[in-house]
């Protein structure tokens, strides 16, 4: 049964522990708990859980763990005839974690007909940090040496749980995710979490399963590392 009001989490508290999953409101739709803070091992806690944080500024902490959970896995990428034209175009370069200040800054722009944004400086601050500790990354698309997209996201064991994109020129995230997602495949990665089904993510292959589902899997593959390689390199393809 969901809880009738989101958990409390007092940021004083060094437990880092959350409720369960199944204990989230129908309404809206996964939330949680609120409060605690955006400590490295709170953040990790969360993600290995199902959780993740997203509020906006002036609000506290919010905790989220939607059902159903959005997710794409790396074998079931799907590039539409359209993306696949401007793949062969072969005019960009996709890059990893050069400017991860960048993309994230970039990701926090106001979007058209969104005043604000829900990458506070705090949620900024705390994924620079866990970018610093190795477990944040970011994949750049760029064209004629100008960052024009890309994305970011959190990597633990074999899963990436996408946080954000962001698109200057056309298709541009979606390129970054193409490359991001055969690397993925090369690595080991059995799942990428997109948080909340979106068009743009279900047109390359994103879809929903049951949040329950969506648990058992981090269980087993967040605690299986990838093959060493990953995220070892800083160049995922050269345009010509």
């Amino acid at each position: 049964m969901a809880l009738s009001t989101p958990y409390w989490i007092d940021a004083n508290n060094q437990d880092i522990a959350f409720p369960d999953t199944s204990l989230a409101l129908t309404e809206p739709d996964g939330l949680l708990a609120i409060g605690g803070d955006l400590s490295p091992k709170r953040l990790l806690t969360a993600y290995s859980n199902g959780i993740f944080p997203w509020y906006n500024e002036g609000e506290p902490i919010l905790w989220w763990s939607p059902n159903p959970r959005a997710v794409l896995f790396p074998t079931q990428l799907k590039i539409s005839r359209s993306l696949r034209k401007t793949l062969a175009k072969n005019n960009v370069t996709i890059t990893i974690d050069n400017t991860f200040k960048e993309v994230v800054n970039a990701c926090g722009e106001p979007r058209k007909n969104q005043p604000g944004t829900w990458i506070t400086p705090d949620m900024r601050t705390a994924y620079y940090t866990m970018h610093k500790l190795g477990h944040a990354h970011s994949i750049e698309c760029w064209h004629n040496n100008q960052l024009v997209g890309g994305l970011y996201g959190m990597s633990i064991g074999q899963v990436f749980f996408g946080e954000s994109m962001f698109s200057r020129k056309t298709d541009s995230s979606k390129l970054a995710l193409v490359h991001l997602v055969h690397k993925l495949q090369e690595w080991g990665f059995q799942l990428i979490d997109c948080q909340v089904r979106t068009a743009h993510l279900t047109s390359l292959g994103a879809k929903d399963i049951p949040r329950e589902q969506f648990i058992q899997h981090l269980y087993q593959w967040c605690s299986t590392p990838p093959k060493p390689a990953a995220w070892t390199t800083n160049v995922l393809h050269v345009g010509q």
